[in-house]
């Protein structure tokens, strides 16, 4: 290697990977999490000299998401063999389901590849090259989508997820990105920059380009107070998971598979729903909102935990939440009662006179219903314009509202309650249930926790599917202006 003109830039990253590396042994070998981007380049290129290129493996996973995908790939494995490190690479398929966040989506299949190699090649280290920028944006995300203990502790330095065979070690967490661009600057490494990086319809970009400049200005010392915030939420996180642990003592059933029903409801209400959370974590479940885990334990409560059990109905990841025989468990697949689903989100009706709002804000619902004008004139005058402009017309009118129906009652946003049906395409179409619709459009259990906005008492508009043209189908006249009605989670930019 040529020898670097600034070895003070460098000092920073050797002394925090030479840390990482004291708590080894000196025959284990690491893998480094190897995307190409500036990050990982300075990250693999230290722990090569660090550790020794023979110590080290470069795991790449291939997303399929950029047109760049492949030459990406080829830079990567160049990369690292340039520095006599062993490469690999695995190819995933990311789902683009609606109503699924790719940003979401991406990382999952990221993760579960980078753990199916380490187990191939029996690796026990995993290096990620997060940073304190990138945890700071992590808090600032958390603390906006109003999360608990657990997602304000952020990324920890190290951690070993349940399943999954190699720890996840974080060496790079106490450095500012500013130090790994100096680092890569005097080493004269090329990177990769992926385009999507700078696409602020993406929160974390939206926070990284246009949030955290102007907080550096404001508040220099941000960074290392959001790390302090993650660090007291993490001290805290911990104290809750050692009393969820005492709890599961007494309360775990067939090896941590189920619950015994009568020694979850002697809890009271905080040390009940500390001990469900932790569960769910331990079972390797995604995390549910607040709602959905109270209304859980709301609903355990009634049922007691007598012969009522059959009443129970939560479904949350793929899974139904059952009770029998004094058990709670966790059942593959959805609710097999003839009331399918019910929404787990509090009960209340949220209600609204449309007067030409652009937008209503459900924070119960972490979300917002967004409409938009459109001049449908062109929708129904359409005789002398082509086939195809025809029916591009029709079709965009018939995924749009006229204002007089949305006028005509008022506007109530509730929860599912199943068994719900809805007609899509046109108004002449057979009604179907929405539990057909979402499994014909993919869309998993978990994210069917939405609102269903009715015009009065009819349903008008189902988040992920669309309208309901039973409801929209009173004829307006024409040139009417219409309304485009979308759904909008929080952070979720458009």
């Amino acid at each position: 290697m040529t020898a670097t003109a600034n070895p003070s830039a460098e000092r920073p990253v050797i002394e925090a990977l030479g840390a990482a590396l004291s708590g080894l042994d000196p025959d284990v070998r690491i893998a480094i999490a190897f995307s190409g981007g500036v990050d990982s380049s300075v990250l693999l290129d230290a722990a090569a000299r660090v550790a020794g290129a023979s110590r080290c493996i470069a795991l790449h996973v291939h997303h399929g998401l950029s047109p760049h995908a492949d030459s990406w790939l080829a830079h990567c494995e160049a990369f690292a063999r340039e520095r006599g490190v062993e490469f690999d690479a695995r190819r995933v398929d990311v789902s683009r389901a609606p109503g699924v966040s790719i940003e979401a989506a991406a990382r999952d299949v990221r993760y579960r590849a980078l753990d199916a190699m380490c187990e191939t090649h029996g690796i026990h280290t995993l290096w990620l090259a997060q940073h304190a920028d990138d945890q700071a944006e992590t808090v600032l995300l958390q603390l906006l989508r109003g999360a608990g203990l657990a997602g304000l502790a952020a990324m920890a330095p190290d951690s070993l997820r349940a399943g999954a065979r190699a720890a996840r070690v974080r060496p790079l967490l106490h450095l500012l990105r500013a130090q790994l661009e100096h680092y890569a600057s005097a080493r004269k490494l090329r990177w990769i920059d992926d385009e999507s990086n700078a696409d602020t319809r993406y929160a974390r970009n939206a926070l990284r380009h246009q949030v955290m400049p102007a907080l550096a200005v404001h508040f220099p010392g941000f960074r290392d107070a959001l790390a302090r915030t993650a660090a007291h939420a993490a001290s805290a996180q911990r104290l809750l998971d050692t009393l969820a642990r005492a709890d599961m003592e007494s309360a775990s059933r067939d090896e941590g598979r189920a619950l015994a029903h009568d020694a979850l409801l002697a809890l009271d209400d905080d040390r009940a729903l500390n001990l469900l959370r932790y569960w769910m974590r331990t079972l390797g479940f995604v995390a549910a909102s607040s709602a959905r885990v109270a209304d859980a334990l709301r609903q355990l409560r009634e049922v007691g935990a007598g012969q009522d059990g059959h009443r129970l109905r939560i479904d949350h990841a793929g899974h139904a939440l059952r009770s029998y025989r004094g058990l709670v468990y966790w059942e593959a697949g959805e609710s097999s009662e003839p009331a399918d689903e019910t929404a787990l989100v509090e009960r209340e009706i949220s209600k609204l006179v449309w007067q030409g709002q652009e937008v209503w804000h459900l924070p119960q619902w972490r979300g917002t219903f967004v409409f938009t004008m459109v001049d449908a004139t062109a929708a129904f005058h359409v005789g002398e314009a082509s086939h195809e402009a025809r029916e591009a017309s029709r079709d965009e009118a018939s995924d749009t509202i006229a204002v007089s129906v949305l006028q005509r009652a008022s506007l109530n946003a509730r929860a599912r309650r199943g068994g719900e049906r809805m007609r899509i395409g046109t108004s002449n179409a057979p009604s179907r249930t929405l539990k057909n619709l979402f499994q014909e459009r993919g869309i998993p259990a978990w994210k069917r926790d939405v609102p269903l906005l009715y015009i009065g008492d009819e349903l008008l508009f189902v988040p992920l599917i669309g309208v309901n043209h039973a409801a929209a189908r009173n004829a307006s006249h024409h040139g009417e202006a219409r309304v485009k009605i979308a759904w909008r989670e929080d952070l979720l930019i458009a």
